[in-house]
């Protein structure tokens, strides 16, 4: 078959590729950047999709409007206020998930050649996504705060780019969290060169010591004449459940009528069904007790991570201890003969009966081999104390140990 030549610079996910070798009875995987399912409240979400079915079963079975059912659109803007951001019912449009908001960009802004500076590194779907569209992407360094805003500078000057992506709070896959001054940064930024900056939040919820700084697009009031340069994505996958595939953009009127019409193409419009069911979840009030209740879970985790990384790897390794999130990004320092390239411990460590990603796919450009990314999120705090034991042994197996 003769496919379509925009499929030339795109692959599979190297994540999924990955799944392929999780068969192994008995394996740990750190490897997904799943929530755990046994942290859903079923007995919430049952409520609310009996009641669904219950109140107007019509409706919540029907066709729906491609901007979305307007009682959520109605909740998450609520829910936004309380996240300090004003944002009107209509100022939104609800979205599959948000990795289709970002489809949606693409689909909209990106033509064949434009430049697209993303975080380096950054989501992998955002890069395969973008990609299909054409774009020249460019990687932003980051750093234990998030982006660095002195090389963005010099790479929107640069590049002048047709937008900015990034992932400002606890990053997939850097665990970051962009520091409040860097945020203002960022805005003025944006004002100064009018540049687009697309601010995906699919985890700001999942704080653990304390909340992070508000979103970009929170701060931007403080910043006059920024609010028109951003786009914000959210989603309720990583807080509620990914199989409800209920996200949501906010950005200019003029991109919101842009994506809607390019939805009507795809989707025709979000599961009317998933979308009554996440408006009735949400007006119930129970979101504030779920959240509690996946962080302090989280939480745990990370810091049975945290300690069992510098037990068992020592100066092997370096990484950042993430604030939230569901991932910490490592990198192999080689410190005593030890192994540097992430893609050849992922095979020793699979031989060991544990599993991880690799980092050089995150990258658009220049990727780091030394990187690797690890989920806490779906592993108990057991089955984590295992699973880095076992990383330890695939390491020292490469120097001989």
């Amino acid at each position: 078959m003769q496919f379509a030549s925009r499929l030339d610079n795109v692959s599979t996910s190297a994540i999924r590729e990955l799944f392929k070798l999780l068969g192994k009875p008995g394996i740990i995987s750190f490897a997904g950047g799943f929530p755990d399912a046994a942290l859903f409240d079923v007995d919430g979400l049952r409520e609310a999709s009996e009641a669904a079915l219950a109140e107007n079963p019509g409706l919540a079975l029907q066709y729906g409007a491609t901007e979305g059912f307007d009682p959520l659109r109605a909740q998450i803007a609520h829910f936004m206020d309380g996240k300090g951001v004003d944002v009107a019912p209509d100022g939104l449009i609800v979205t599959t998930g948000s990795q289709q908001a970002l489809d949606l960009i693409g689909k909209t802004l990106i033509s064949p050649g434009d430049k697209v500076i993303v975080e380096g590194p950054t989501f992998l779907a955002t890069i395969q996504c973008f990609r299909l569209y054409g774009a020249d992407l460019v990687s932003a360094p980051v750093d234990g705060e998030g982006v660095r805003v002195d090389e963005l500078e010099r790479l929107i000057v640069q590049h002048k780019p047709k937008l900015v992506y990034l992932i400002p709070t606890f990053g997939n896959p850097s665990g970051a969290t962009l520091n409040a001054e860097r945020r203002r940064r960022v805005l003025e930024l944006a004002v100064k060169y009018g540049t687009l900056i697309v601010e995906d939040d699919p985890y700001g919820d999942l704080y653990f010591d304390k909340a992070p700084p508000p979103s970009i697009m929170a701060l931007s009031k403080d910043v006059p004449g920024s609010r028109e340069h951003l786009v914000y994505c959210g989603s309720l996958s990583k807080v509620l459940s990914p199989g409800l595939r209920i996200g949501w953009m906010i950005g200019p009127a003029e991109l919101l009528a842009k994506s809607v019409m390019c939805k009507q193409f795809s989707d025709a419009h979000t599961s009317t069904f998933a979308q009554v069911t996440a408006a009735n979840y949400l007006a119930t009030g129970r979101m504030p007790d779920t959240l509690a209740k996946v962080r302090a879970v989280y939480a745990k985790r990370r810091d049975v991570m945290d300690a069992a990384l510098r037990r068992e790897l020592g100066d092997a390794i370096t990484f950042t201890r993430p604030d939230g999130g569901l991932f910490f990004w490592v990198s192999l320092t080689g410190a005593n003969g030890a192994l540097a390239d992430a893609a050849v411990l992922a095979r020793q460590a699979i031989e060991q009966g544990v599993a991880f990603v690799p980092g050089a796919p995150f990258f658009a450009e220049n990727p780091d081999n030394s990187t690797l990314r690890l989920s806490f999120a779906t592993a108990d705090e057991a089955k984590i104390e295992d699973g880095i034991r076992r990383l330890g042994v695939a390491l020292r197996q490469s120097v001989g140990g």
